[in-house]
């Protein structure tokens, strides 16, 4: 550890609570205009050293904005600006030939600053004794292997915005941002009205469906790769012909919808600068090398009936609903959520098949079915007051805390990241316009996923085993679903939907990979679940994986399984975008490689002993506070300490973080196994965290919040 940077730099305010703000213009080092198109802009810097400790001071950051003035995304209809945020850190080692992988949350709506803040970024914010908040560098930072690029998007969407608008946040009703500034309404706290700076609030002015993101996105690829062309994996010197760039994607929840559409379109828009349908000019090819699920919600067909067979049986013997609430809730599924996502997607398959969201007879079609499928899978379950992220606890669950909340919105923090709003964690507004015209249900990701393994890109399923609303079954499934239509796509030369009713075009692909022409829908069943050996005493989970097709199940983790479980979950990682078996690490030929063990995955869960008591965050009051704590706060009782709100002074406390202010271990390399643990040794978790809802809003359309 004598490589670990030891020192915590404290940004924040002192004991009193310090209101939101308006934001000031920040400075940026360098602003340059995109060599694609002079009309898009990049300005960025690096932040203050001690904004974000990683585990060696050389590492490289940056952050900032690419600009896309309207209509960049022509022929969508995009007459507003798309002001996306970024976070780039380097790689702890040899940055310059290091992966890149980029991070996205989901939401639809929710900024991928949690996952850099919460899971997988280089640094963490800690409470110090003294009262203040201060970061240290993460040990499991998945920059421990790759250089890591995490994006805010669409616009309005965490630090990006369409158009700057100062305004007043209402912490009572959902952190609802009301334009223009005013005063809080008599008798509410000060404390619970704020004013900021944000986006409009308008939204038609952000994408609403996933096909529009990943547009914007690739839009925005090609702006930051050419400002940074020594992190574009495609370049490994500077003389040599630039070559299409390989990264990695993972994505998040809702992810599960945003990974394959956007790899597959990064991919469709390489092929046709190949084929001369776009103009190069110094367009940058852009290939996803993999592609990483963790927790997704990828296809409702399957998923939706695995909500209602975990609620009642799962491995934590915890029955969320009663066994008439399964009998019904599966009958409904049968009866009306199959049957109105189909129709929905045949409409936007004849009525708009590019799910340009423009067609207000699709979007309602769509709108309407996700609504009844939500009431047949999920409507029992939230009924339960079980967390929809963590079937162990209860509402509210203290984890994941907001305590990074509190550090993003300060505005020391903001200036030295370059930040030009006051930071969201989800936007509703955002959330609705994808809720408007039925994203969540109108696409069929199977389908790009489909494509893609047959390019040869490895596709990695992770997910952690305590989480209900995308539960580590259906996410089996939907492995298994994979297969068998990836076996049927080699025999038919066509790419199938998950619902068989819409017929999708075989597009160019590149050599398939030798071994496994045909073989999927078999060998992946037939493989069998390994260890994941996560080091010398522990295994985190299990492994089925076949050629580039994986589907791992995280021992005790939730919804947010790199929070829950880091080392286990930057293992996984580690190995995916290495190309080794996820098992042990080890290399192997990944045409015809297969793990070998039980069929399935049956290791059973200890529950917890008791309910952990939650934290009452004032910017997450309808998360992380009780109904009477939500019901004083309003009534003007109690205090409010760093963010922390009090019943009483007395109850006051300095509120030392979970994680701890100091680092053990090699803050370098990837554990590769040689043997594996005994059970005694495999028992209980490592490096346990627990998860907790970010949003109830979320759980009401069945969809994961980040």
């Amino acid at each position: 550890m004598s490589n670990m940077r030891g020192s915590l730099t404290v940004w924040l305010w002192l004991t009193s609570y310090t209101a939101a703000q308006f934001v000031r213009e920040p400075q940026y080092s360098s602003t340059l205009s995109s060599p694609i198109n002079p009309n898009i802009t990049i300005s960025y810097k690096s932040p203050d050293p001690g904004t974000c400790n990683t585990v060696f001071p050389t590492q490289r950051q940056y952050t900032g904005y690419v600009t896309l003035p309207p209509f960049s995304l022509a022929p969508i209809q995009q007459n507003y600006s798309i002001n996306t945020f970024f976070w780039f850190v380097e790689a702890r080692e040899q940055s310059d030939s290091a992966p890149l992988t980029i991070w996205l949350n989901g939401g639809p709506g929710s900024s991928s600053m949690f996952g850099f803040w919460e899971e997988v970024g280089p640094c963490e914010v800690v409470s110090l004794p003294d009262g203040t908040y201060g970061t240290q560098a993460r040990n499991w930072g998945w920059d421990r292997s790759s250089n890591m690029l995490f994006i805010d998007q669409p616009a309005q969407v965490g630090f990006s915005y369409d158009s700057l608008r100062n305004g007043s946040k209402d912490l009572l009703n959902g952190g609802q941002v009301i334009y223009p500034p005013t005063s809080a309404p008599p008798g509410q706290p000060a404390y619970t009205f704020l004013n900021g700076t944000f986006g409009s609030g308008d939204p038609d002015a952000t994408a609403n469906t996933t096909e529009i993101a990943a547009s914007a996105t690739w839009h925005f690829l090609q702006a930051w790769l050419s400002s940074f062309p020594q992190y574009n994996p495609g370049r490994s010197s500077a003389t040599e012909a630039q070559k299409a760039a390989g990264v990695h994607l993972f994505a998040e929840s809702y992810g599960g919808k945003y990974g394959p559409t956007f790899a597959n379109y990064f991919d469709e828009q390489t092929d046709r600068i190949q084929r001369g349908d776009v103009t190069a000019n110094n367009t940058i090819e852009i290939r996803v090398e993999t592609l990483g699920i963790v927790n997704g919600i990828i296809e409702d067909l399957i998923q939706n009936y695995y909500s209602i067979q975990f609620a009642y049986n799962n491995s934590y013997g915890l029955q969320a609903i009663s066994q008439l609430e399964q009998i019904n809730g599966l009958r409904a599924y049968q009866d009306t959520c199959v049957p109105v996502i189909n129709r929905c997607r045949q409409a936007a398959s004849s009525q708009d098949p590019d799910n340009e969201g423009d067609e207000n007879t699709v979007n309602q079609e769509c709108n309407q079915a996700q609504f009844a499928c939500y009431n047949a899978s999920s409507a029992a379950f939230l009924q339960s007051g079980i967390n929809v992220y963590d079937i162990r606890v209860r509402d509210p669950s203290p984890e994941p805390d907001a305590v990074y909340q509190e550090y993003l919105n300060n505005a020391t923090v903001q200036q030295s990241i370059g930040a030009r709003i006051n930071y969201t964690e989800s936007n509703v507004r955002v959330q609705s316009a994808f809720l408007a015209t039925g994203d969540t249900i109108r696409i069929d990701p199977l389908a790009d996923l489909v494509i893609l393994l047959r390019k040869g890109v490895r596709v990695a399923l992770m997910y952690g085993d305590a989480d209900w609303i995308c539960n580590w079954l259906g996410g089996e499934a939907i492995s298994l679903a994979l297969a068998s239509l990836i076996g049927e796509a080699f025999n038919s030369g066509t790419n199938p939907t998950a619902s068989s009713a819409i017929s999708v075009p075989t597009p160019p692909v590149r050599p398939e990979p030798s071994g496994q022409a045909g073989s999927y829908a078999s060998a992946f069943a037939a493989s069998g679940y390994a260890d994941i050996v996560v080091n010398s005493t522990y295994i985190g989970g299990a492994v089925r994986q076949f050629g580039n097709l994986s589907f791992s199940r995280i021992y005790d983790a939730a919804h947010f399984a790199p929070y829950s479980q880091p080392d286990t979950a930057f293992t996984i990682f580690s190995r995916i975008i290495a190309g080794t078996d996820i098992s042990t690490g080890n290399l192997v030929n990944l045409s015809n490689y297969s793990t070998q063990g039980p069929a399935i995955a049956n290791k059973t869960n200890n529950q917890f002993a008791a309910q952990p008591s939650p934290t009452c965050w004032i910017r997450s009051i309808d998360s992380t506070c009780t109904t009477d704590d939500a019901a004083a706060i309003e009534a003007g009782r109690g205090v409010v300490r760093q963010g922390v709100w009090y019943a009483r002074e007395e109850d006051v406390q300095t509120q030392v973080s979970a994680r701890s202010t100091t680092t053990s271990g090699t803050p370098t390399g990837v554990f590769t196994a040689t043997s594996t643990p005994s059970p005694s040794g495999a028992a209980g978790g490592h490096g346990d965290k627990l998860p907790g809802i970010l949003a109830a809003a979320v759980a009401v359309v069945h969809i994961a919040l980040t």
